[in-house]
């Protein structure tokens, strides 16, 4: 939970009746940025010793609306900086960045149907590819952003940060102008910010894109190019508890809020329900497919990370036989989490660190039985009609659940893993992108070439078998 959301949420609940400690360790104020997490603990309460500092002089009072009384102790947010007040006299960030947009490099991100291409320092583009009759491509592109009226972010200064996948990140914001005109704003060209932020191990990745408001976009570029300038090297922003303890004669939380949990529990659906009416999907053909761009926030609970990668260059046979047997995984994602899919086995989570070793959070397992069961009452396989009249599987659906306990619903989470077909010039690549449509339920969608040979083996079921 940011910052603004919790005051927002406070504020609805409680009343202030104190005042803040005026050292607030340089923030005079709550930001987005920073997330924080309220904890309710008993009489028996001891400060943590380590992570952030506290202040017995540094609390609010609150009052709720039923006269019930916290005391809530408000975290130091100091630390942390010591690489800021550092003298540097070194590269400035465009000189950082400069072998990038010298070379005329060009990342790439891979999506259902749009591909982005960013062209380091020379152009944005939105684009789709289709093969016609006759082999003829047809292309349907927009330009975010040119280079004609770039200009970057200042050279000295305050260095700006945002909340990138619940990482406190500071980075280097190149703007880029002069795009495809756009209709929805009187013919007004296209833009984009591009926010480059330090990653030591990324290979100039696209992390993420988004439309902030129409026709004006945000691409977030991980490159290590920008780490040997100690402003923007990565920093962690672990979440900050703000301990609120109940005072004589009110209960250890506050009624409304164990009301407010309880209803938004029971208004919480069985994950990934549908109708009997739409068990079986109607065949749709395959240029039907949007071209409505969806944007996708940044560090929300939509889009939480996409990357395409290459996969083992076995034989197709063989690949597909250790696929379909668990024993071959598929990985995907770039940025703080990456994603494990075995098939018929589980989907992982996870974060590697050189200090603290491997994070593995656990999102889902594979049970026959309550894939059956999830299957009865939602689209487990899906059709669509090529242009020789033939129906394809196009999409088949798993559910997997029992995974890790989620601290905000007290459930274990729970994913629905969708395998499409995916044609590409190469045949080995492969496309992993998560999504939180509800909190700690998640849609795994992994795209390849490979599936392509194995789609129409699925049964009712949408299980998959190796094909004849």
């Amino acid at each position: 939970m940011t910052a603004g959301l919790l005051l927002l949420f406070v504020g609805e609940l409680l009343h202030v009746c104190g005042s803040v400690s005026a050292n607030r360790g340089g923030y005079p104020s709550f930001t987005d940025e920073i997330p924080f997490k309220i904890s309710w603990p008993g009489a028996e309460f001891t400060l943590p010793a380590s992570g952030a500092l506290y202040s017995e002089d540094d609390f609010v009072i609150m009052t709720t609306a039923e006269k019930e009384n916290y005391k809530c102790l408000l975290p130091s947010l100091t630390g942390g900086e010591e690489d800021d007040e550092k003298e540097y006299s070194g590269p400035s960030p465009s000189e950082l960045l400069e072998p990038l947009f010298k070379r005329s490099s060009c990342s790439y991100r891979i999506e259902s149907y749009w591909t982005y291409e960013v062209c380091h320092g020379k152009h944005i583009r939105q684009y789709h590819e289709e093969k016609e009759t006759g082999q003829k491509i047809n292309v349907q592109e927009y330009f975010l952003g040119n280079l004609a009226q770039q200009s970057n972010s200042a050279e000295t200064g305050e260095v700006p940060s945002k909340n990138i996948e619940g990482q406190l990140t500071p980075y280097y914001s190149l703007e880029m102008g002069n795009g495809t005109p756009c209709v929805l704003k009187q013919d007004e060209p296209r833009s984009t910010s591009v926010l480059y932020v330090c990653h030591p191990e990324a290979k100039h990745e696209i992390l993420s894109v988004a439309e902030v408001t129409t026709c004006e976009y945000e691409v977030v570029v991980l490159t290590p190019l920008l780490c040997a300038h100690p402003k923007y090297r990565f920093k962690s922003s672990p979440v900050n508890a703000i301990f609120c303890q109940a005072l004589s004669g009110s209960p250890l939380r506050p009624q409304r809020l164990a009301q407010l949990e309880k209803e938004q529990e029971e208004q919480l659906k069985p994950p990934f329900s549908a109708s009997s009416e739409t068990r079986e999907a109607a065949p749709v053909r395959e240029e039907a497919f949007t071209s409505t761009h969806k944007p996708m926030t940044v560090a929300g609970q939509a889009q939480v990370t996409v990357g395409t990668t290459h996969i083992s260059r076995l034989t197709d046979d063989q690949l597909i036989k250790e696929f379909l047997s668990g024993s071959y995984c598929l990985h995907g994602g770039v940025g703080w989490w990456k994603y494990e899919f075995c098939y018929g086995k589980h989907v992982h989570q996870y974060h590697e660190d050189k200090e603290q070793g491997k994070n593995i959070v656990v999102v889902g397992n594979w049970n026959a039985e309550e894939h059956i069961d999830w299957a009865k009452k939602n689209v487990a396989r899906s059709y669509q009609l090529k242009d020789d009249g033939v129906q394809k599987v196009k999409l088949v659906s798993h559910f997997y659940g029992h995974g890790d306990t989620c601290d905000l619903t007290g459930k274990p989470r729970q994913v629905v893993v969708k395998l499409k077909c995916k044609e590409s010039e190469s045949p080995h690549a492969v496309t992993v992108y998560m999504l939180e449509p509800q909190i700690c339920q998640y849609v795994l969608g992994v795209e390849s070439p490979v599936i392509c040979r194995i789609l129409d083996t699925a049964d009712e079921h949408g299980l998959l078998s190796v094909s004849s």
